[in-house]
């Protein structure tokens, strides 16, 4: 059995704190209430559950009979299987959920509209009662003005229930703030403007401590807490300071989420405060409630309250920060270097991308350059082949009975002059076939006068005309003073064109030229 004998000065001052609280709860005399704490290992929650459940007076101590020893085991065993944060002396932290944001504002139900259409309606017509009597006694809304504005100012200031709009946690999270300011001016306490489910994750994902602070306005203590402890210079700097890794999440119980953490953190005093964070000697995940301050509180106890709540919890969360570092410094290597890979893989895509659109180029310029050169060649067969086939569909000279002959003087494209004699019937473009031919009259002539023939070795065109080949003059004749152009465009023979005799000139066609006589001749 616990000892009764106590003296206050021997207590610390966590144990005097518990002290107060359960007083303050139950009215025990100091008496009754120290050994019930001793019991309890000074666990406030457990003591008041205790005494609310009827704690019966502790027995004398007897003999127990004798009992089996499996059956002493049992009963051990089962014991011990109570939860593990009871175990710790610590209090799970609830994660209390808030009222999604779809769900605000909902309308009634149908059946409960129609129950109360009849109140709507007499609602309204007190109301058009209340706006005539205003308007023949204007002295009567000043009036209820001044009363209704009494009774508000006893209550807590904006803070008050009435009226007081249900909205979203993070819409309620920012009114708060908003109203706190409003209330007790500029302050540095580092308030989460989420809803409590967030910065509860939030703790516990960063490994921080969360101080959870439910206000009461209704209460006298709360104001006086609010701006001698909590806005204190010491305090604020305390909270603010980056080293406690300390947030605060705040709420008035007027408010529905507030209201529902304050219930789940069992609060029957204020001021309160709870101060929650990860406990890995319960288990990896589990969130706990490490320092509980209910009632008024002097700035100093209240940092060293925290203060010591730290001190017993911090090993462990240094011990799970350094290796969550240690896994983030792994993790940002890795993707580091995952992102060191994926480059270098990049730009050795972008260089065999570079090396295959080059090797395709150069493959295509290689086959069009050898295109090309087939194409010439197949051209300067055709070519070579019509020539011979051209030079022998020649009209013979006119000899010199033909007394009407034409006598022209032709200067060839290379310089070379020559003379030669056409029947006057003749098309203007037998001259130009001359002209285009006259190499191969030339060759055949030489050979005609050696005694010389064609050698069967040598590859040489046939006398036939080539098929699908289309034959352009590549040049044109024209006469020197005055000059005139002889184009093969408008026809005409020798004699019609060039008349007894002429002198003309082979000029070559250049390609620019080729290109605006086509012009001129779309035009």
């Amino acid at each position: 059995m616990p000892s009764t004998d106590f003296d206050l000065e021997k207590l610390t001052e966590q144990q005097q704190l518990a002290l107060q609280q359960f007083t303050s709860v139950t009215d025990q005399e100091l008496t009754a209430a120290v050994p019930l704490l001793q019991k309890c290992e000074w666990n406030v929650q457990i003591a008041i559950a205790r005494f609310f459940d009827g704690e019966p007076p502790e027995p004398e101590p007897s003999v127990p009979p004798p009992q089996p020893s499996r059956r002493q085991e049992t009963l051990l065993s089962s014991f011990d299987e109570r939860p593990r944060s009871i175990r710790h002396g610590l209090e799970p932290a609830p994660r209390v959920v808030g009222l999604p944001e779809n769900q605000i504002n909902q309308r009634p139900p149908l059946i409960l509209s129609i129950i109360l259409t009849p109140v709507n309606a007499i609602v309204g017509i007190f109301s058009k009662l209340y706006n005539i009597f205003s308007y023949l006694f204007p002295f009567l809304p000043r009036l209820i003005q001044r009363i209704s504005s009494r009774r508000q100012a006893a209550s807590s200031g904006v803070f008050s229930r009435h009226r007081r709009p249900r909205l979203g946690p993070q819409a309620t999270a920012t009114r708060f703030i908003t109203e706190f300011q409003e209330t007790f001016g500029e302050h540095e306490i580092p308030m989460l403007n989420t809803s409590y489910s967030r910065a509860f994750d939030k703790a516990k994902s960063e490994l921080r401590y969360l101080l959870v602070i439910p206000f009461s306005f209704e209460h006298p203590e709360t104001e006086n807490f609010i701006r001698s402890t909590l806005c204190s210079r010491v305090v604020t700097a305390y909270l603010s300071n980056p080293s406690n890794m300390i947030d605060v999440w705040a709420g008035s119980v007027a408010d529905s989420e507030a209201y529902q953490v304050a219930t789940a953190y069992r609060v029957t005093t204020f001021p309160f405060a709870a101060l929650v964070a990860l406990t890995p000697q319960i288990s990896s995940t589990t969130m706990s409630t490490v320092a509980r301050i209910s009632g008024p509180i002097s700035p100093e106890n209240f940092i060293a309250t925290l203060d010591a709540a730290k001190i017993q919890n911090s090993e462990e969360l240094e011990r799970l920060r350094s290796r969550k570092a240690e896994q983030d410094a792994t993790r940002a290597l890795r993707d580091e270097q995952d992102s060191a890979y994926e480059r270098s893989l990049a730009a050795d895509r972008e260089r065999t991308r570079k090396r295959k659109e080059a090797d395709s180029e150069k493959a295509r310029i290689e086959a069009e350059e050898e295109e090309r050169t087939a194409r010439e060649k197949r051209y300067a067969w055709n070519l070579a082949q019509w020539k011979r086939w051209r030079a022998k569909a020649l009209s013979p000279e006119p000899g010199p009975d033909v007394k009407e002959a034409v006598r022209v003087n032709i200067r060839l494209l290379d310089g070379e002059k020559v003379m030669r004699k056409f029947a006057p019937g003749a098309e203007l473009e037998e001259i130009y076939a001359f002209v285009e031919c006259h190499d191969v009259i030339k060759e055949g002539q030489q050979r005609h006068s050696e005694g010389t023939e064609l050698d069967e070795k040598t590859p040489f065109p046939p006398d036939d005309k080539p098929e699908d080949f289309e034959h352009v003059y590549g040049f044109r004749l024209v006469t020197p003073m005055p000059r005139e152009v002889f184009n093969l465009d408008k026809g005409g023979t020798v004699k019609s064109r060039i008349g007894r005799s002429g002198n003309l000139i082979a000029e070559r066609i250049e390609e620019e030229e080729e290109e605006d006589d086509d012009d001129t001749a779309k035009d």
